[in-house]
């Protein structure tokens, strides 16, 4: 089991930046990859970036690898999502997730459902 818990969204100027934090609990975190996904509503869930708790690889959607940094501090069993340069497009709930590594072999990166663990949310709102 998996406990996620985000914070650090809220209401921010076009331009701006912003860190998401996820506090990460559970057993073998080291047996997860863990990331970031949002959502706007009546648009489904959108892949943002992952990384593997354990190791460097990191992985990221097309449309915000330029912008957004994920990272992690295994210390703090913390996970972050830097965002640069806000746009107002950027609004949306932002989950944080996990996903078994030896249960989602093969499967891609972005696909929502094969993330098992997901965290409450938190709002991300970018004023133009």
């Amino acid at each position: 089991q998996v406990q996620l818990a985000e914070s650090g969204g809220g209401l921010v100027q076009a331009g701006g930046s912003l860190r998401l934090s996820c506090a990460v609990s559970g057993r073998t975190l080291s047996a997860y990859i863990t990331g970031w996904f949002r959502q706007t509503p009546g648009k489904e869930r959108e892949f943002v970036a992952a990384v593997r708790w354990s190791g460097n690889r990191t992985y990221y959607s097309n449309s915000v690898v330029d912008r957004f940094t994920i990272s992690r501090d295994n210390a703090k069993n913390t996970l972050y999502l830097q965002i640069n340069n806000l746009k107002p497009e950027d609004t949306a709930v932002y989950y944080c997730v996990a996903r078994a590594i030896y249960k989602t072999q093969g499967v891609p990166i972005d696909q929502a459902r094969s993330y098992d663990y997901w965290g409450q949310g938190t709002q991300v709102t970018v004023s133009s």
